[in-house]
């Protein structure tokens, strides 16, 4: 079982990490998901081919995955939820809030291709879209940096419960 405090063992879930590089998600991904959900990563696959062989593989099997991308706009995020959500995946966004700074300094600390230059990750900011419930997800959470991991927080909308899952 995961220690994911998203994840239900009778859901099928579609988690998508949105964020800027250095931000933590994979991180993240790592402690919250590694044993329950197939990680999908673009940098990993190489091609959108690839990426959208094991998509559609995850879905048919009715296996539940993560998005560890950047995902930066609403347009980078459909291609993962609008065929989720189709096969009835409960979609959950992972919005990763961190200072710039921060992420510019983690990002130096990684070395190989693990490491993008600054202005990859500028560029990334600069199209940064936050997530929407109108793009399809069924949650929605803020990752904010609190120094020695994410501090976690649901964002609700009018149509969502206000209270939180372990409120």
């Amino acid at each position: 079982m995961s220690n994911s405090p998203f994840a239900d063992v009778f859901r099928l879930e579609a988690v998508i990490l949105s964020g800027v590089q250095g931000a933590g998600k994979s991180t993240f991904c790592r402690e919250h998901y590694w044993d329950t959900h197939v990680r999908i990563n673009y940098d990993m696959l190489r091609t959108r081919r690839r990426e959208s062989l094991l998509l559609a593989a995850c879905i048919e099997a009715c296996q539940p995955f993560v998005i560890d991308a950047t995902n930066p706009t609403a347009e980078d995020r459909a291609r993962y939820l609008a065929p989720a959500g189709q096969a009835g995946f409960y979609c959950i966004g992972i919005e990763f809030a961190i200072a710039t700074d921060r992420a510019l300094a983690r990002n130096r600390q990684r070395s190989g291709k693990a490491r993008v230059p600054d202005k990859a990750l500028w560029a990334t900011l600069g199209r940064k879209m936050p997530l929407t419930y109108a793009e399809g997800f069924d949650e929605i959470w803020l990752a904010e940096d609190g120094g020695s991991g994410p501090v976690l927080r649901r964002l609700v909308n009018d149509e969502a419960d206000p209270k939180a899952p372990d409120d």
